[in-house]
């Protein structure tokens, strides 16, 4: 079953009820709104809910996209098309709303289409559940988005949780209160996050149990104050923090404070956390509230060291953050990963302003992704290109809040970040977003320079690769111009790289072959010196195989391959797999031209590059019709419809593929019949992301 939830790292503790009027209403309305204050669970209830609704099992998976830690959805539902959610608290503006969303239900969307038409494409025939999570910084553009998608895309519903409603008149609301603050489910919580770090003896303290329900009642059920109180106990024994939040909300009565009754709970319940902290947890609290997403060790102490908090005193500080629950800890493939709930980092941020330094650590952070897109850049040719990948998708919401603070405070920087980010945000499936930063940064940072021409390079290889050619052309033409004038011999390769890539996708190889060569020669050196390098050499062998140099074309592809598995390169062996895939099939030998397609898709798995999938699962169906396996081949090119259709494309490729592929298709269809070739070409089309890749890998 097709789906993304979030894991639960936590127990989950009641809403019986809740779950089963969500689980109702889900099945009779199109948008629900989970409703309520900051920290009263409505996160969590959505994430079970969306379970139930789905009959999921919690365990934890990694789907094609390479987002590890998700939930992959098993069982019969009325949501065959799974549930997929849509994580907008990262979100500080609402350009990036639809470009979150795509990515949220696989949409890798290559087209030239408008955004909300390939998304309403994508999604119209499909029957899933649609979760958007924190919605009430966006509320306005929610409801904008969900009417057109409400209106073209019949199966869709939508569970909604934000602190205000939506004002959709097609909404069904449901406000989450707390848990009763008398019952047994919020004594339940406090004590299972207490034991599970002191275990169950903490109850032996005398009238532990009492001071907890006390602790519950004062707090008034809400979970996330509950589970802030439960941090304490340990330093602290449960009566006497039962006897400091009673002064905390005796002092607070008398002080003329007006917040709504739930309002003032919870801050107060994160004030007094606050107030709890040591001058330098506080501190660090304040300077972390920059990171929208989840960061690591060597992130936080480069934006928060400095004045009073030391180097070496960060990482036990922010453990000591770790174990009061203001932020999160998860362990996953590269290491300890923080995060701030969202409504605590909003906390946090309040006494950064007061203290006066949201400049100084905005710019910090800025710096340091900046420092990272450069480390992954330069890692591209090497063994280092895989870890640049996560380490770009993981960054992925502080990649996006760094872009816009250069694009108001240093715009040079917001033209040299997005240049970095292309080809990793174009293979995830990003391009959209990649064109919008691009275009963004080039309008504010008009002065001819570097960091300008990396831009218009990046901007003319995303254009071309969403299909716009015309467009592409004039921003070669463009770079061309700023290379008469300057530019040393490496820019020159890097608007090679535009020129060749442009002219390979419009068929014009021996232009391509051309442009890449005179510019190699221009600058010799090794292929692995840089990025640019190493793509030119990989359009000069893709070139060649275009033109029918099949014999030249292997040998460099050989050469070449054989140094990318020496030095660990994944992205440019993907390719070369491609063409040794393309001429093995052309010299009659499909059996070795299957083998090849399978070296790719495996390669393509690793980097979670959707449009690169396709690809190769075209190459992979076309050599097994060759090779006399009809049916294995009707299911293949059914995988890959459905890849195709995930980026928003018909079937693309190398033009010279066309003719071949259409022979072999027919190949298949006249061995099968059509009755037999349309059922297995189905079968091939209703499997899903990994599932899908590794049953044509065995086929």
């Amino acid at each position: 079953m097709k789906g993304y939830i979030p894991l639960e790292t936590t127990s989950f503790v009641g809403r019986e009820r809740e779950l089963a009027e969500l689980e109702t209403a889900l099945s009779r309305r199109r948008l629900v709104s989970l409703t309520g204050v900051g920290g009263v669970g409505k996160t969590r209830l959505a994430q079970r809910a969306a379970g139930v609704a789905v009959g999921a099992k919690i365990g934890q998976a990694r789907d094609i996209g390479g987002r590890a830690g998700s939930e992959t959805a098993v069982g019969v539902s009325r949501f065959p098309d799974g549930v997929w959610w849509a994580d907008l608290s990262t979100l500080e503006s609402p350009r990036l709303l639809l470009p979150t969303i795509s990515d949220a239900v696989d949409l890798a969307d290559h087209s030239p289409q408008m955004p909300v038409e390939a998304l309403c494409e994508w999604l119209a025939d499909k029957r899933l559940l649609l979760v958007l999570d924190s919605c009430e910084h966006l509320v306005e553009e929610c409801a904008r988005l969900l009417g057109d998608l409400l209106t073209t895309v019949p199966g869709l519903t939508v569970l909604a949780t934000s602190r205000r409603p939506l004002a959709s008149w097609v909404e069904d609301i449901h406000e989450v209160a707390p848990l009763p603050a008398d019952g047994a489910e919020a004594l339940v919580l406090f004590s299972e996050r207490v034991a599970a770090r002191l275990g169950p003896t903490w109850t032996a303290e005398p009238g532990a149990l009492e001071a907890a329900a006390s602790i519950c009642r004062r707090l008034e059920g809400i979970p996330l104050a509950i589970e802030l109180a439960a941090a304490q106990v340990g330093p602290t024994a449960v009566g006497e923090v039962a006897a400091q939040l009673s002064s905390r909300f005796d002092i607070l009565a008398h002080s003329g404070f007006v917040w709504p009754r739930r309002h003032q709970t919870m801050r107060t319940a994160i004030g007094w956390s606050h107030e709890l902290c040591a001058p330098l947890e506080r501190l660090l609290w304040a300077r972390l509230s920059v990171f929208r997403g989840s960061f690591d060790l060597a992130a936080a102490q480069a934006v928060a060291v400095g004045g009073p908090l030391a180097a070496q005193e960060l990482e036990p500080l922010l453990e000591r953050l770790v174990t009061q629950s203001v932020v999160d800890k998860t362990t996953g493939d590269i290491g300890d990963r923080y995060r701030m709930l969202d409504t605590i980092r909003d906390y946090g941020h309040q006494w950064l302003q007061e203290l006066g330094e949201v400049a100084e650590h905005t710019r910090k952070h800025g710096e340091y992704f900046t420092a990272l897109a450069r480390r992954a850049d330069a890692g591209w040719p090497g063994s280092g290109q895989l870890l640049g990948y996560r380490m770009i998708e993981d960054a992925h919401p502080d990649l996006r809040s760094a872009l816009d603070h250069w694009l108001v405070q240093d715009p040079a920087q917001a033209a040299e970040l997005a240049a970095l980010l292309v080809y990793f945000w174009t293979c995830c499936g990003h391009l959209k977003e990649a064109r919008d930063y691009l275009d963004r940064a080039l309008q504010a940072h008009t002065l001819p320079g570097p960091a300008r021409t990396r831009a218009l390079i990046g901007l003319g290889a995303t254009v071309t690769l969403l299909g716009d050619h015309e467009l592409a052309a004039r921003i070669s033409t463009e770079v061309q111009a700023a290379m008469d004038l300057a530019g040393d011999k490496e820019e020159h390769i890097g608007a090679a790289c535009l020129t060749g890539l442009l002219n390979m996708l419009t068929g014009h190889p021996h232009e391509a072959l051309d442009a890449v060569r005179a510019a190699l020669n221009a600058a010799p050196g090794d292929a692995f010196d840089s990025s640019d390098r190493l793509r030119c050499h990989l359009i000069e062998v893709l070139s060649l195989t275009a033109l029918g140099s099949f014999a030249e074309g292997r040998e460099r592809a050989m050469e070449l391959r054989g140094r990318c598995v020496q030095v660990g390169e994944v992205w440019t062996r993907s390719y070369l797999d491609y063409q040794l895939s393309l001429v093995a099939l052309f010299s009659g030998s499909p059996a070795e031209a299957a083998a090849y397609a399978r070296a790719m898709l495996e390669s393509k798995q690793l980097l979670g590059d959707a449009f690169g999938i396709a690809l190769g699962l075209d190459l992979l169906a076309a050599a097994l019709a060759a090779d006399g396996h009809p049916e294995n081949a009707a299911s293949v090119y059914g995988t890959s419809g459905a890849y195709w259709a995930s980026v928003g494309h018909p079937q693309r490729g190398a033009p010279e593929l066309q003719a071949m592929r259409e022979q072999c298709e027919r190949t298949a269809r006249a061995a099968l019949g059509d009755d037999s070739y349309t059922t297995a070409y189905a079968r091939g089309a209703t499997i899903h992301g990994p599932t899908a890749v590794a049953t044509a890998l065995r086929l």
